[in-house]
């Protein structure tokens, strides 16, 4: 099993907080329609990232040229990569690995229960992020470039 029950189908709002937050001002980004805003907001100035499909682009980009990350089978290619020297992660059974591994060993971060956990850790201290709601892998994807590269 590539990918497991906790990415399942968005349509759906889902805020994302630091930690293991729930307070208004520690929400990081949200989720709607297909795009990822800053903080709490809807204003299609504040998007992030947006999806189309597997893929995911730049702010309200829609070019190859604004292409950050494509998703094919759990592997997350970098910009419009297709070979596997472009993965930077691979997604399988709530673990995120490190470009085509699937050792332990290069596990960056697991997902469980929508809380993301340094590594192979599962101690509340050690969550990065959490969600409250469901997400595609698309969208996780999308989240995790929010938390990692835009703040």
């Amino acid at each position: 099993m590539i990918l497991s029950s906790i990415f399942s189908a968005g349509a759906q709002t889902v805020k994302v907080y630091k930690g293991t937050s729930r307070y208004g001002s520690d929400v990081i980004c949200t989720v709607k329609d297909s795009k990822v805003y800053k903080k709490t907001s809807s204003y299609s100035s504040d998007v992030i990232c947006n999806i189309k499909g597997n893929r995911i682009y730049k702010g309200n980009g829609s070019y190859s040229s604004d292409m950050l990350y494509n998703i094919k089978d759990g592997k997350v290619y970098k910009g419009t990569g297709s070979y596997s020297s472009d993965i930077i992660m691979t997604i399988r059974d709530g673990k995120i690995f490190k470009g085509t591994s699937t050792y332990n060993s290069d596990v960056i971060a697991n997902v469980k229960d929508g809380k993301v956990y340094s590594g192979t850790s599962s101690y509340n201290s050690d969550v990065e992020f959490s969600f409250d709601g469901n997400l595609t892998i698309e969208e996780f994807v999308a989240v995790w470039h929010a938390v990692k590269y835009s703040w």
